[in-house]
Formats: C-alpha cells, structure tokens, sequence
C-alpha cells in the first residue's frame, strides 16, 4: 500500500529555507476503478440547473419515441453530440389547481418549489438547488452560485424564499473576478497564505455569533427560533471561512483562466447572448471543477425570452404570440428558430462540462444537471407536456441516453428525484395535485 495522499507535498530546500510544493489530484490517490478516492471517500457528485425561456413546439422537439432508440427532431437535432450523456423527459405537467395559470411563471416556480403559485410575486418555499445547497454546499467557499447569459441581474430562477432571490452573475468579468480574483486559493499553488481578508471576516463572524448566543438566553420562544435560524446561516458563512483558511487539496482539473475575459456588448441578438453563454459557462465549469461550488445555476434567457433574431423585427417572446401558424409546417418556424439557438448553448453547456477530465471520467459523470423552461407551448401558455432534461450521471447513480415518458405526471417528480439523489432526506414534495413520493425511477441506475 502506498503512503501517498491528497495532501503529500513534495519538501525541498531552496536558497537556504524550505519550500513544499503541493502534488495534484493523481492517478495513485484514487482507488482501483479510478472513481472514489484511495481512502474510500467518493469523488464529490454536483447539482446544476440550466434554463431557457418559451418552451418548445412538440411537432419538432419531442420525439416520438420512448427509451433509448429516440431520434432527435429539428428542433433539438444540435444535441446529437451529447445525446449520450442526456435524458429527455415529456409528457409532464405542471398543475395548477385552484391558483392561476400565471404566464412564464406557473410551470417554473412549480417545478422548482413543488407548489403551484397564487399570484406573480408568490415564490412559495425554496428552490430545488437551494434544498440541496444545504445537503452537499456547506463546506465549499460558495455555497451555489447562480448565473446569466441574459446581462440582466433580474433573471435568476434561484431562491431562498419571496425577498431572497439569489442574484446571477451577469458580467464576466465581475464573474471571473468573484472566482478567481484576490480571494481565490489555487489548489494546486505550490504555496498557502490564508487570505487575511477572510481572517478577519472570521473573527468579526465569532464575535457577532458570541452577542447572539448571549441574546438566545433574554429572548421568547419565536425570537429564539428566529435567531437559531439566524444561526444556521452564520455556521454555514463559518464554515466557508474554515474552508478558505485550510489548504485546499490538489485539484489535477482545475486550471483556471490566467486572466479575465472581456466583457461583450449589452444586448439580445443570439449570437452576443450565445458568446455571453459561452464565457460564463466555462467560467462556471471551471469553478465546480475548482470545488469553488457543488451547486450551480445557469440562465441562457429569461422567461420571457427577450433573444433577438437578426433583421427581424420581434424579440422571441413576442414572437410566440404575434408569429402566425405556418399552414404548410404547422408550427411558428421563426419561434423554432429560436429554441433551436437556445438548444446550441445547452448542448454547449453540457459539453463544457464532459470535456474536463475527472478521474477515470469526467466533470459532468459527477454531476446531475436539470434542463428546464417555463412553458411547453408558449403561444398559448401551456402547462402540459413541459420538457425537461438531465446531464450527467451523479456518480454513477443516474443512467442517460434515455427519452421518458411521464404518462401525465407532475414535472416535480424530476425535482422530487433529484434531491433524493443528492442525499436529501424527504420522503415525499409538493402539495396538492403535485404531491408526490415517485422517483423518475427510469433514470436511476
């Protein structure tokens, strides 16, 4: 057996003083299989979430058949290259019982919180990421982090509850710079200097946690759990300073940009949203590579998809509602355009991540990511048939090349999945008609 580990340094001397240089993330400190470490730990397994906005024509995005034999239609016909690595979900609905069919709105918000919502600034409970987050996110230096390719800070899908929506990186460069700026730990650095920056955040955090501790004792029972909720927040901010203060373990994926990239023009012509997209993305990957965070969230537009076309003269959204049926087709071709831009950068999406390298696999083979929108057929605001998708494997836990059918179910079955197999203990999510304690069972490995 040997006596490497994940945190052998190699010792020398140099001009008279000692210096260690940090190995990386090597063959040898994985077990056999080349997917958990030497030690039995297992490789960490990530959650994401990717959005597009306006949904789909069935007619030429679901195909018409079931398990692994599922061709591709026109208009997700640019996922041929991922296809192995993605399940298609239809035929799921988003129900709205009693409340209204809030238009973007509805299907989304269920999906994500497992209720229906009542009016548009309903955000009922948390998001499915925010759930997690609190399962595996805790002891990264960000808990989950959220994006956009939008260049608009309003479009996050992401929160913790009605006033605490958490806000998207839109800018590259300020992205780039919240990763891998000043505060930034290079795992791989032959060196270690702990930040003083966050030296000081901790002992300022200390003393604010001692006050509240002593304030427990003067307060009644609802301030009490008002404060203890309180506390849970200051140990996991705590618990992010730790990690910062410690050196990191050798990481042999993370190779982060040596500089930021530029940032593009505002606007929402495709090709700038798609180059936006793209900057973001590998930003992002790079950061889960970096075990910067084990959550992650990415918008390519919002619900209302505001992505323009080229000489012509309506953005997307407007255009499922005004664009008239083509006789011929039997669909809105400019809308289909439109999807199918959308459909690009989540192929791009979930390539960035199966490029990078991960023990005897990848990035993505330790991920689960969902592939969501807000409605199905958004000229008339559908709910029915939304179309979800997964990448990735979750370590082995999730199979892929599949097309499922959901007979009519709710879409927070995918949600309800998800989080069991990110170790969420719950025995059932939802309420009312989208209650539910049934696993997309098709998908688990």
């Amino acid at each position: 057996m040997t006596d490497l580990n994940r945190r052998r340094v190699l010792r020398g001397m140099l001009n008279g003083g000692a210096v260690t240089v940090a190995l990386p993330l090597l063959d040898v400190f994985l077990n056999g299989n080349g997917n958990a470490l030497a030690d039995g730990k297992p490789m960490p397994v990530r959650f994401g979430t990717w959005f597009w906005g306006c949904g789909m024509n069935a007619k030429v995005f679901t195909p018409k058949t079931f398990g692994t034999n599922w061709e591709l239609p026109e208009e997700i016909a640019c996922l041929k290259d991922v296809k192995k690595h993605l399940n298609l979900l239809s035929n799921f609905n988003a129900f709205k019982d009693t409340s209204p069919n809030l238009c973007h709105y509805t299907a989304w918000v269920t999906m994500r919180t497992g209720i229906a919502p009542e009016s548009g600034d309903h955000r009922p409970g948390e998001t499915y990421d925010v759930t997690v987050a609190k399962k595996i996110g805790r002891t990264t230096r960000f808990q989950s982090l959220t994006a956009t390719a939008t260049g608009d800070v309003r479009t996050s899908f992401s929160y913790e509850n009605a006033n605490s929506p958490n806000a998207p990186e839109w800018s590259p460069v300020n992205f780039y710079t919240r990763l891998f700026g000043p505060d930034f730990q290079d795992p791989n650095a032959p060196t270690f200097t702990p930040n003083p920056r966050t030296m000081v955040r901790k002992s300022v955090l200390s003393g604010v946690m001692d006050q509240t501790n002593r304030l427990k004792g003067k307060v009644g029972a609802e301030d009490k759990a008002r404060l203890d909720q309180y506390f849970t927040g200051l140990r996991d901010l705590e618990r992010q300073f730790d990690q910062q203060l410690t050196k990191p373990d050798p990481i042999a994926a993370c190779l982060p940009p040596k500089a930021a990239p530029e940032d593009t023009k505002i606007g929402g012509d495709t090709e700038l949203v798609a180059h936006r997209h793209k900057l973001m993305t590998d930003l992002m990957v790079m950061a889960v590579a970096c075990d910067q965070t084990r959550v992650f969230n990415m918008a390519y537009s919002a619900a209302q998809a505001a992505t323009i076309k080229v000489g012509y003269e309506k953005p997307h959204h407007t255009t499922t509602h005004e664009e008239p049926l083509d006789e011929r087709l039997g669909y809105q071709p400019i809308v289909s355009w439109f999807t199918q831009r959308s459909m690009e950068s989540w192929a791009y999406y979930v390539d960035a991540f199966s490029k990078v390298k991960e023990g005897s696999g990848s990035l993505l083979d330790n991920c689960l990511i969902i592939g969501s929108t807000d409605q199905s057929l958004a000229r008339i605001h559908a709910l029915d048939n939304v179309p979800m998708f997964t990448a990735g494997r979750a370590g082995g836990k999730v199979k892929a090349g599949l097309h499922i059918d959901g007979g009519g179910s709710t879409v927070v079955r995918l949600g309800y999945t998800a989080m069991k197999v990110m170790g969420v203990d719950i025995g059932s999510w939802g309420t009312k008609s989208n209650t539910t304690s049934k696993e997309v069972g098709e998908i688990l490995a």
